[in-house]
């Protein structure tokens, strides 16, 4: 059984993110599974700090990327959801290819969603981990979502 309340298809979510930050880094949403949502994001030129190494912000980006989106469609209609909390432990450093998030909720309340975003890089090797989670805003009187 699929946890997603609103229509969630990889083509959807990308142009939803069409000229924003995340579209800036390059990076994808992948795959929706019917418990998980997974993207990547590029390890290049845009993405990489000076020493040639993925930004660890960028993993940072990537995992807030993906929780809220799963949160925002993993909730109601009208309603959505904001970043509240957001860590990250670095793990291992990626240098080229992609990193890909892994996205799978860890609680979905109704105020609030924990999200638990895992960053693996071209050979499956753990790079990051995450965790964020959402405030959940109901859709106020008189206002479209």
């Amino acid at each position: 059984m699929s946890l997603w309340k609103k229509t969630a298809s990889v083509e959807l979510l990308n142009a939803h993110c069409l000229n924003t930050a995340v579209s800036h880094l390059g990076i994808e949403i992948t795959e929706v599974g019917d418990d998980f949502l997974r993207g990547r994001v590029p390890v290049d030129r845009r993405t990489c700090q000076p020493f040639g190494l993925l930004h660890g912000g960028v993993s940072v980006v990537l995992a807030e990327t993906l929780g809220s989106v799963a949160a925002n469609y993993a909730s109601p209609e009208g309603w959505r959801g904001v970043g509240l909390d957001i860590n990250a432990n670095h793990l291992r450093a990626a240098t080229s290819g992609w990193v890909t998030g892994t996205a799978r909720p860890v609680h979905i309340g109704r105020t609030t969603q924990v999200w638990q975003i895992d960053m693996v890089n071209d050979a499956g090797e753990m790079t990051c981990t995450s965790r964020i989670t959402m405030a959940m805003l109901a859709p106020r009187p008189g206002t479209s979502s």
